[in-house]
C-alpha cells in the first residue's frame, strides 16, 4: 500500500515528496555522526539503528511502503523501555545520546517530505554536537567536518529539487565559505568560561588512570604498561638530559607494612628557591587527572597561579585538574634545598609498623651498628642494592605479609615500587629519616617541535633520605640496581619480551617516528583550540591593543567584526547581483536601437512578436533582425548557454545598421 502525500503548493516546497540523493545525503550523514557513538553505545542499539536505517534505504531502493506509525510506536516504547534497563534512566548524558541516535533511525522511516528531511538533518546536527562531549580530538573534528558537508549538500538540495549535484556542491561549499569567518571571529572572540566547553558536572567525578595517593608493591608496574600520555614540557632552551629528568609528583610519608600513603597535605609559603644546580624555564601542558598534584621538573623554583606548595616540595592546585591545564615553570636541576627540617617530620619520616619484615629490620641493625654516621649507612645500603643482583620486571612476583623481607631476599625481582619501598623502609629501620617519592623519569623529546613528552609508562618511584647538614637528599635505588633506567629508559631496562607499551618496542622505530610528527600537529591543536581558554583570549585581546578585557569589550569587539564581515558578505552579493546579464544586456542594447527608429517594445510582446513586427517596419533588415531575435531564444530560454554564441549575439548586435 502506497502512501499519498499531499500536491505541493508553490509556495509551499517543503511538501514535496524527497527524493532518493536527498535521502542518501540524509543516511550518509547520520552514519557519520552516529558512528562514534556507535562504539559507545549498547550493541543492540547500534545493531537496531543500523536495521533501521538499513530499511529506509530498501524502502527507497525497492519502493516498499514505509511503516505505519503504530508500528514505530511500538518500536519506540520497546527501545526506551530497553535502554531504562540499561541504564536505569533516561535523561543522563550517555543514555540521553542513546536515545537521540535511536530516534534519528525512527525519524528517517516516516520521511517522506522536504520537511521531515529537514527535520532529520536538524537532529544530525544536534547529534553531531553531541560527539564533542566525548572527544576533542582531530579526526573527531575532521568527521565532523564532512558531516556537516554532507548535511548542507543535503539540505541545499531540498531547497532545490532537481538541481544538478555539481551545482548543489558548489552551493554548499559557498554557504560553509561564508560561514567560516564568523566561525573565527565567535571562536576568538565570544566570551570564554573556565573549565572545560564540552564538559559536564558528572565528568568532574570520573576517574582517570594514573598516579595515586599511595602506592603498594605492583601497581606503579601496571601503570607502566600504559602508553597515555600525562603532559608535554617545552623548554626555552636546552632539554636536562636523561638523568635530570625527574617529575616530582605525590610525596608518601606513612608506611603501614605493606601501601605507603600521602597523608593530608600540609601547604606552606613559597620555600627559598634551590642553590646552586641549573635553571630551567619551561611551560607544562598537563592532561586532565581529577586530582590536585601538578607535576614539575625538580627542584621547582615558582609557584603557578592558583598553586600551592606543601611541606615536602609538592605542587598543589586550588581545584582539581579537570581540563588541560598549561602553567609555566622554573626548577633548579641538581640544587640544594633547605638543610633543616621540622622535628614533627623527622619523625614522621621515622615510623615503621611494628613485626613486620624482621630479616630487613636485622640488616638495618647491623648497618648501624656497623657505621660512622647516616651518610656512611646511606652508602651502605646503596652498595647493598647495587650488588644483589635484583632483576628489573614489568611483571613483579606477588608478595605477601612481609613484602619487603620476600623482596630482598627471597625474589629479588620487582619495579621500582619495589625498589623505593625496601630502601625507604630499611633507611627508617636504620634511623635515617626517609619518604617515598612518585612522580616520572625521563620522557621523550620530539625531533618534530623539541617539546618532551612524558607518558604513563614513565612512572617511578624514588626516595628521599634526610642528612644532617644536606637536608633532604634524592636516592634512587631502582638506578643503583639497574643503571641503564636513567640513560636508556623503561624499554632497554627490562628483559626482552617484556609487555611494553606498543610503541615503546624496538622494533618500531618507523612507527614511531609517525607518531612524532602526529604528536607534534595534536599539541599545537591542543595548545592553540582546545587551550584556547580565558588567558589566552585575554592575552588575544592585548595584543590587539585592549587590555584587561572584560565580557563587555569582548562583546564590542564581537559585535563589531560581525558587524564588519556581514556587511562585507553584503557588498559581494550584490555586487555579484549588479553584475549584467551578457544577454539581457544585449536585448535591451537591440530593443534600443529599434526604438529609436521607431519600433518600441509593447509591453506585452514577447521576444519573436516584436522582432517579426520590427522586420516588417524594415524590410531592409529583416534578416538580421530575425537572427538577432532567435539567438537571443536560444540563449534566453534555451538548457544550455555557450559563449560563442553569446559573442555571436553581442557582434550582431553592435553591428545592426537600421535604414
Amino acid at each position: 500500500m502506497t502512501t499519498l502525500l499531499p500536491a505541493a503548493h508553490p509556495l509551499a516546497p517543503e511538501l514535496r515528496a524527497v527524493g532518493g540523493r536527498e535521502l542518501a545525503g540524509l543516511i550518509l550523514a547520520l552514519l557519520l555522526v552516529a558512528a562514534p557513538h556507535a562504539l559507545r553505545a549498547p550493541w543492540w542499539v547500534t545493531l537496531l539503528t543500523l536495521g533501521l536505517y538499513a530499511w529506509r534505504a530498501a524502502a527507497l531502493l525497492n519502493h516498499w511502503p514505509l511503516p505505519r506509525r503504530t508500528l514505530l510506536l511500538l518500536i519506540t516504547m520497546a527501545a526506551v523501555l530497553a535502554i531504562w534497563l540499561q541504564y536505569r534512566m533516561l535523561f543522563g548524558r550517555v543514555p540521553g545520546i542513546v536515545l537521540l541516535v535511536l530516534f534519528s533511525g525512527l525519524k528517517l522511516l516516516e520521511t517522506r517530505t522536504h520537511r521531515d528531511a529537514a527535520v532529520v538533518a536538524f537532529v544530525c546536527c544536534f547529534l553531531l554536537i553531541t560527539n564533542f562531549l566525548y572527544s576533542q580530538s582531530i579526526p573527531t573534528a575532521l568527521l565532523m567536518v564532512a558531516a556537516l558537508a554532507a548535511i548542507t549538500v543535503t539540505l541545499v538540495g531540498c531547497s532545490a529539487p532537481g538541481r544538478p549535484l555539481r551545482a548543489n556542491l558548489r552551493s554548499s561549499a559557498l554557504l560553509l565559505a561564508h560561514a567560516a569567518p564568523a566561525a573565527l571571529v565567535l571562536f576568538l572572540l565570544f566570551p570564554r568560561v573556565p573549565g572545560p566547553m564540552w564538559g559536564l558536572p558528572q565528568d568532574a567525578q570520573s576517574g582517570v588512570t594514573g598516579l595515586s595517593d599511595t602506592m603498594s608493591p605492583g601497581n606503579v608496574s601496571e601503570l607502566a604498561q600504559s602508553d597515555a600520555l600525562v603532559f608535554r614540557a617545552e623548554f626555552a632552551g636546552a632539554i636536562p638530559s636523561p638523568r635530570q629528568r625527574y617529575w616530582r609528583g605525590p610525596v608518601l610519608w606513612d608506611f603501614d607494612g605493606r601501601n605507603w600513603r600521602a597523608g593530608p597535605a600540609l601547604l606552606i609559603e613559597p620555600p627559598p628557591a634551590p642553590q646552586g644546580g641549573r635553571n630551567y624555564r619551561y611551560a607544562m601542558l598537563l592532561e586532565p587527572h581529577q586530582r590536585n598534584w601538578l607535576f614539575a621538573l625538580e627542584t621547582p623554583a615558582q609557584r603557578p597561579a592558583n598553586a600551592n606548595f606543601t611541606v615536602d616540595r609538592q605542587l598543589v592546585s586550588v581545584l582539581p585538574v579537570r581540563s588541560r591545564l598549561r602553567y609555566d615553570m622554573v626548577s633548579v636541576a641538581d640544587g640544594h634545598t633547605e638543610v633543616h627540617e621540622r622535628e614533627a617530620l623527622l619523625r614522621r619520616a621515622l615510623r615503621l609498623p611494628d613485626d613486620y619484615n624482621p630479616r630487613a629490620m636485622a640488616l638495618a641493625a647491623e648497618w648501624r651498628r656497623d657505621a660512622r654516621d647516616a651518610e656512611d649507612l646511606l652508602l651502605r645500603a646503596v652498595g647493598y642494592f647495587r650488588n644483589a643482583k635484583f632483576s628489573y620486571t614489568l611483571e613483579p612476583p606477588l608478595l605477601g605479609r612481609d613484602a619487603v623481607d620476600e623482596f630482598l631476599f627471597v625474589t629479588r625481582s620487582g619495579f621500582c615500587e619495589h625498589f623505593a619501598s625496601a630502601f625507604a623502609y630499611l633507611m627508617r629501620a636504620a634511623g635515617v629519616p626517609a619518604r617515598v617519592v612518585t612522580g616520572y623519569l625521563g620522557g621523550d623529546p620530539n625531533p618534530i617541535d623539541g617539546i618532551l613528552t612524558v607518558r604513563q609508562s614513565d612512572a617511578h618511584a624514588w626516595v628521599e633520605v634526610h642528612l644532617a647538614g644536606r637536608g633532604w637528599t634524592r636516592v634512587d635505588p631502582t638506578a643503583a640496581a639497574v643503571p641503564g633506567r636513567l640513560d636508556f629508559g623503561l624499554a632497554r631496562s627490562v628483559p626482552a619480551g617484556a609487555g611494553l607499551p606498543l610503541l615503546m618496542r624496538p622494533q618500531l622505530e618507523w612507527l614511531r617516528g609517525l607518531r612524532h610528527s602526529w604528536e607534534a600537529l595534536v599539541h599545537q591543536w591542543n595548545l592553540r583550540v582546545l587551550g584556547y581558554n580565558p588567558e589566552r583570549q585575554r592575552e588575544f585581546m592585548s595584543w590587539l591593543g585592549v587590555e584587561g578585557a572584560d565580557w563587555r569589550d569582548l562583546a564590542v569587539a564581537l559585535a563589531a567584526a560581525l558587524g564588519a564581515i556581514a556587511l562585507l558578505l553584503l557588498a559581494w552579493s550584490l555586487r555579484r547581483r549588479a553584475r549584467p546579464d551578457p544577454v539581457q544586456s544585449a536585448w535591451q542594447s537591440f530593443c534600443r536601437k529599434l526604438a529609436s527608429r521607431g519600433v518600441e517594445r509593447r509591453p506585452h510582446e514577447g521576444p519573436r512578436d516584436y522582432s517579426e513586427r520590427a522586420a516588417q517596419r524594415m524590410p531592409g533588415a529583416s534578416g538580421p533582425i530575425r537572427h538577432i531575435a532567435a539567438l537571443y531564444v536560444e540563449l534566453r530560454y534555451g538548457r544550455g548557454r555557450h559563449p560563442e554564441r553569446i559573442g555571436e549575439l553581442a557582434q550582431c548586435v553592435r553591428v545592426l545598421r537600421l535604414a
